[in-house]
């Protein structure tokens, strides 16, 4: 046996006795203890190979009618173990989240049937010549951006395995360095979105899927920029273990158009084909000059529209929502108040009805006692009454113009349109960005070559169509105009399209310009080949869909099992009786993930053991999105760690012959103590995850 089985072997060993020593003794045993056992169990029986869906299946129902027959004392257990499995996988169909799995595993293999990996590839180690490690830097990119567009770690190391492996391994690379490139790059689909992990972690703990993605965004790039570190650092000390690129590997294929403007490609492009388009170079066509002239202006065409859309969205001015005719709660309206202070016209009150004036108003005679020398005084009181009363009116009628007037003020303010309100200052570091941008422009253009116009232009053939269905995936996911299932839906039907432009473009390419009928012919080709594709990804999305499927039936019915014998229950108290901090508590939960991705794969953890450690995270006061965050980037070391690697073994069934297994478990060890220091990072500083999905989703 290889050292490979030993270890297996050891470990299952140690799996058994630590059970034995930590159980007590059979006469002592609780219903709690019998599902520790079923956990231990369990891991040995994956390890030992049995289908880790149906596993979990079994051995749930068999310790679920173990419960319900001795511990619940059921009148028919078997019944009832029956019921538990229906419930439970009614449970998982009917979870809406799992749709997008199928979709966005559809779409994965439809993009990496596209014919696009290799013109990435090539265009990316062209561009990074110059850069320590090229050939590695070019692996690590392309599957950082391979991975934005499938989260299937076989298909993503499968594919570099044979591109990159061979043509590193050509260029002198150490076959260390190489394997390591090419595993911990291809791992990179687990956490960059869209990752199936991550959805199934979400369904698992039930966290917003949406928020996950946005969280994972800025974890996935700072682990491919610490892996890039450590290849050019490591490139740079030791050249042996990366060499440079040889000369005649750094040749760019320049087009007759090009080689007319530069024989060598070594004039400015900007100024060469601006000076064909004018028509001085007369073996350039005008036409063809003037379309390399404006696609080598589209780097600064996009700086400039991205610094113009930055600064808009930087300065607008805050919307002040109007509170006017909002009145607190028990106040009056100012309409009231108008007609208090002003007198104008009101209701009358409704209990007053028509009623006779009252008679000390009301016109009187003259007291007989006064005779004529009353009367002329009782006519000047009259008369001076009236006079008050005349003046009163008046008063009250001009106020009420008044009223009437300001009321046709506020009116007229409110038809008339509003003010543009002032646009915000523009800040400090929106300047710097401007000004390092065009200085950045500015020496990019100086060293801008008819060749590297060339490299720009197979970057935007394979990069800005993948681009473009990334942003169209997720996109619509982190800024909430779509569902995750709705945006895999699009995805799919990108990847289609995808697929058949490239198979259109590849037989374009293929037949002569003067060939007749060349567009009918290529459309008839790629619909042709179009067929087999999406065949094959069919049958390949209901394989793995149906083992994601399968796996959260046979978790589920396990979790019940193991939450009805108590066994949750006994390690929640375990865990609360040695009163760890939070600190603590994370690094303890962080090990045993980290440790238990050496004999087992991260769909197992997912499903057997995330159920144990979400219970207890309102006790720590832990956010159940930043422990996904750091148990996805743990969980790359399922993919890298012996004996259980399958990126390895991936790697291994497409390599030369004279590549070891062991040689490429090597390699990925110092990838696996990147993403240590990585977990620690995303710990010391978790806006690196959280800030994205706060700033979205306040």
């Amino acid at each position: 046996m290889n050292k490979g089985v030993w270890f297996g072997l050891s470990i299952m060993a140690l799996v058994v006795l630590a059970t034995f020593i930590l159980l007590p003794p059979v006469s002592q045993m609780t219903m709690g203890h019998l599902g520790l056992l079923m956990l231990s169990l369990i891991v040995v029986a994956i390890m030992l190979g049995f289908p880790t869906a149906f596993t979990l299946m079994g051995m749930g129902m068999m310790f679920a009618f173990a419960y319900y027959a001795w511990g619940a004392k059921a009148a028919d257990p078997f019944t009832k173990t029956l019921d538990l499995m229906v419930q439970r996988t009614y449970g998982v169909m009917a979870n809406d989240v799992l749709i997008s799995i199928p979709l966005f595993v559809f779409m994965g293999y439809l993009v990496e049937r596209a014919n696009l990996i290799e013109k990435l590839f090539k265009s990316l180690h062209l561009a990074a010549a110059r850069v320590p490690g090229s050939l590695a830097v070019a692996t690590i990119v392309t599957c950082a951006i391979f991975a934005t567009a499938t989260g299937i770690v076989g298909a993503v190391v499968t594919l570099m395995g044979l591109l990159a492996f061979p043509a590193m391994l050509r260029a002198g690379y150490n076959t260390q360095m190489a394997a390591g490139a090419v595993t911990a790059g291809g791992c990179l689909g687990i956490l960059i979105p869209p990752s199936v992990l991550l959805i199934v972690y979400g369904a698992t703990a039930g966290v917003s899927v949406v928020q996950l993605y946005a969280g994972a965004f800025f974890p996935g790039i700072m682990l491919a920029g610490l892996y890039l570190g450590y290849v050019i650092v490591m490139a740079k000390i030791k050249p042996s273990l990366a060499p440079p690129l040889a000369a005649a590997d750094r040749v760019v294929p320049l087009p007759e158009t090009a080689k007319a403007v530069s024989p060598d490609g070594s004039r400015n492009a900007v100024a060469g084909f601006l000076a064909a388009a004018r028509g001085t170079v007369p073996a350039a066509p005008r036409g063809l000059a003037m379309g390399n002239f404006l696609v080598s202006l589209l780097p600064a065409l996009t700086i400039a529209v991205t610094l113009a859309v930055t600064w808009h969205y930087t300065t607008v001015p805050e919307q002040v929502a109007s509170t006017e005719g909002l009145v607190e709660m028990g106040g009056a309206t100012n309409a009231s108040d108008t007609q208090q202070e002003t007198g104008g016209l009101q209701e009358p009150p409704k209990d007053m009805g028509v009623q006779e004036p009252p008679k000390e108003l009301g016109v009187q005679e003259p007291p007989q006692a006064l005779g004529d020398a009353a009367g002329p005084a009782q006519e000047a009181a009259v008369a001076q009454e009236a006079a008050k009363l005349a003046a009163d009116a008046a008063a009250k009628g001009a106020a009420a113009k008044d009223a009437a007037a300001k009321d046709a003020a506020k009116a007229a303010a409110k038809a008339a349109p509003a003010k543009a309100a002032e646009r915000l200052p523009t800040p400090t570091w929106l300047w710097l960005t401007i000004a390092v941008s065009t200085v950045l422009t500015i020496c990019f253009y100086y060293i801008f070559s008819v060749a590297r116009l060339e490299i720009f232009k197979m970057l935007l053939g394979s990069f800005f169509p993948l681009a473009v269905l990334i942003l169209a995936v997720l996109g619509t996911i982190v800024f909430g105009w779509a569902t995750p299932t709705e945006a895999a839906a699009i995805g799919s039907l990108g990847g289609v399209l995808l697929a058949l432009a490239y198979r259109f473009h590849a037989k374009w390419q293929t037949l002569g310009v003067d060939t007749p009928g060349r567009a009918a012919a290529s459309t008839a080709s790629a619909v042709r080949d179009l067929g087999p594709i999406l065949k094959e990804s069919s049958f390949l999305t209901a394989k793995t869909s149906a083992m994601v499927c399968w796996l959260f039936v046979g978790s589920s019915i396990f979790s019940a099992a193991f939450a009805l014998l108590g066994g949750q229950e006994l390690i929640e108290k375990w865990v609360l009786s040695m009163n760890l901090t939070p600190l603590q508590f994370m690094v303890l939960s962080q090990v045993i993930i980290f440790l238990l991705g050496w004999p087992l794969e991260w769909t197992e953890i997912i499903v057997i053991f995330m159920p144990i450690f979400i219970p207890l995270l309102p006790h720590f006061q832990i956010d159940p999105l930043f422990f996904g965050l750091l148990v996805a980037l743990n969980l790359q070391t399922a993919f890298l760690s012996p004996p259980v690697a399958m990126a390895a073994f991936y790697l291994k069934g497409v390599s030369p012959p004279h590549v070891t297994l062991n040689q490429i478990f090597f390699g990925m060890m110092p990838f696996m103590a990147i993403q240590v220091i990585a977990v620690v990072l995303l710990y010391l500083f978790p806006g690196i995850g959280l800030w994205l999905p706060q700033t979205l989703y306040k």
